[in-house]
């Protein structure tokens, strides 16, 4: 199932999309919030008539580096033994449509595709044979860098974290295997990225193990599980899209900060 969460007629909610193609698209109200329980109202409106919103509010977004060798290498950086884990704030993440805002502070701001997993349940040192357990479903995201930031600084709180650096979306799927799918970004039209999420070095399981060992997770907490190589700069008037199969395309605009 593919639930989006969206806005129309000032109101907000979360929809499970129904159809095939892009121009037929309907959301079928959900009661309550997907987390928990939920029914499907049968109160149906096209996609085209609503905004789509992120496909979560995360407490906080969880983003794994260096997770694909050819990425690692691509960057002059050796494979982590274990996990390499840093944060981006809730107030980074935008939603399919909205602008990504090229930070007054950087002068290299770079795309990354990756494939986000969505928690759940409340989860605490989950073991392997559960990590199934907590995750709600899956979307696609862009962990947008500024790589000058990035180098210069020690910590990557700014380059990684500053305002609209995390597009996610355009919905979450909940029935999905995510161990062996296309993960690809365009600029323009043109492609940068092309990877397969097998190509992951640490998986979703020794992902979600290794920070539960350490944090409490809460439902909607979005966990990037690191992306391909090609990573590369991103201009204002540029269009990025991150297609994941079996989910989607998450497509976002830079424009000069304002």
């Amino acid at each position: 199932m593919r639930i989006a969460r969206f806005s129309i007629d000032g109101n907000v909610a979360f929809g499970a999309v129904e159809g095939e193609k892009q121009d037929e698209l309907v959301l079928d109200i959900i009661k309550g919030i997907p987390f928990a329980d939920f029914e499907l109202s049968g109160t149906k409106v096209p996609l085209s008539k609503v905004r789509l919103l992120p496909p979560v509010l995360p407490n906080k977004v969880v983003a794994f580096g260096r997770n694909y060798a050819d990425h690692a290498k691509e960057m002059g950086n050796e494979v982590p033994d274990a996990p390499f884990a840093f944060f981006k704030p809730a107030t980074s993440v935008v939603g399919p449509g909205d602008e990504i805002q090229y930070p007054s502070f950087s002068q290299d701001v770079h795309h990354e595709a990756e494939l986000a997993v969505v928690i759940g349940r409340l989860c605490r040192e989950v073991p392997r044979e559960r990590v199934k357990d907590v995750i709600f479903g899956y979307t696609c995201a862009n962990d947008i860098t500024a790589r000058d930031v990035q180098k210069r600084e020690k910590q990557w709180a700014r380059a990684k974290g500053f305002d609209t650096s995390c597009p996610l979306g355009p919905w979450v799927e909940t029935e999905l295997d995510p161990h062996d799918l296309t993960i690809q970004l365009t600029v323009n039209g043109g492609q940068r990225q092309l990877g397969r999420t097998s190509e992951m070095i640490h998986s979703i399981e020794d992902l979600i193990v290794n920070i539960s060992e350490a944090m409490t997770l809460l439902p909607g907490d979005v966990i990037l599980t690191g992306t391909p190589a090609g990573v590369g700069p991103l201009h204002v008037g540029d269009e990025v899209a991150v297609t994941i199969e079996g989910i989607g395309t998450l497509t976002n605009k830079v424009v000069k900060r304002g």
